[in-house]
């Protein structure tokens, strides 16, 4: 017996799936770069990437980058919000100077008299 019911053609093999290849509007991790974006655009061979929070693109390789779990896009979304309310990232990257309020914040502390 081969296993078939009632002389039904075999199953075929499934389909083999490589890397998923990202699309405009995918989150992916560019590890060239150690960042994650959303892929904003292909120009000719290279993706164009945009930070989660929006700011300047950068280009990527295409074959390199990687779409990323919805566990991962949710961690990283999590980090640039609490980044960005600590006064150390804005909109694009992180900030080169922290806000005029969080010197007086920091003043405190390093004194140690308390938040």
């Amino acid at each position: 017996m081969t296993g078939h019911d009632d002389g039904d053609a075999p199953e075929a093999p499934p389909p083999a799936t490589g890397p998923a290849v990202p699309t405009v509007g995918s989150a992916v991790r560019d590890p060239a770069r150690d960042r994650v974006g959303v892929v904003m655009a292909a120009e000719g061979p290279r993706l164009q990437l945009r930070p989660l929070g929006g700011g300047r693109e950068w280009d990527a390789d295409p074959d390199r980058v990687r779409l990323l779990t919805h566990a991962e896009l949710l961690s990283a979304r999590v980090a640039e919000v609490n980044a960005r309310s600590r006064g150390r990232l804005e909109r694009g990257g992180l900030s080169a100077t922290p806000p005029p309020h969080a010197a007086r914040f920091l003043g405190r502390r390093a004194r140690g008299d308390g938040v």
